[in-house]
């Protein structure tokens, strides 16, 4: 059993069908608390999930947790920069109508909100690594440009099956 207190409580109860039926667990809520019930690994999965709503990711996208291949991680403003000014910061991360949070996001893969001084990153394990580094360096300072070309440096390549491994079925010609 997992409790949670969550901001955005109208949104979770909206959802709270579908969530109950996708993530195989039972919700239970008294007030801002919610209580989750169900396997461990159900449980886990949908604390995460509920954590990324809370956050302000769509529905669709908080969903992507469930699946093995994606993880949620946050990341404090406060703990990498020393200055006041969070909203200057914000904007920095955020950029001109969005710009730049739309760019770190095509050139991570990762989906990001930003909620007070917190910063939300849903993505596949190896890129949530490139994402939270480029995040970390525009919170401290560095051009947007930098950080771009940064990212464009370092992007993991996929992995491509080269058939160099036989199936069974090549076996026994």
């Amino acid at each position: 059993m997992v409790r949670l207190i969550i901001e955005k409580f109208p949104r979770v109860l909206k959802n709270k069908k579908r969530l109950e039926k996708r993530l195989n667990i039972k919700i239970e809520s008294r007030g801002k608390e919610i209580q989750i019930t169900g396997a461990p690994e159900d449980e886990y999965k949908a604390e995460k999930v509920i954590t990324a709503l809370d956050f302000g990711f769509p529905f669709s996208t908080a969903l992507l947790i469930k699946e093995e291949d994606f993880i949620f991680e946050s990341i404090n403003i406060k703990e990498h920069t020393k200055r006041k000014d969070f909203a200057r910061i914000k904007s920095r991360l955020i950029g001109t109508k969005g710009k730049a949070l739309k760019t770190l996001s095509t050139l991570t893969g990762c989906y990001f909100e930003i909620k007070d001084n917190w910063i939300g990153v849903i993505g596949e394990p190896e890129h949530i690594k490139n994402a939270e580094r480029a995040v970390i360096l525009i919170i401290k300072g560095s051009k947007h440009g930098n950080v771009y070309s940064y990212l464009e440096k370092h992007q993991i390549k996929p992995v491509l099956d080269l058939g160099l491994k036989e199936d069974d079925e090549r076996l026994e010609i």
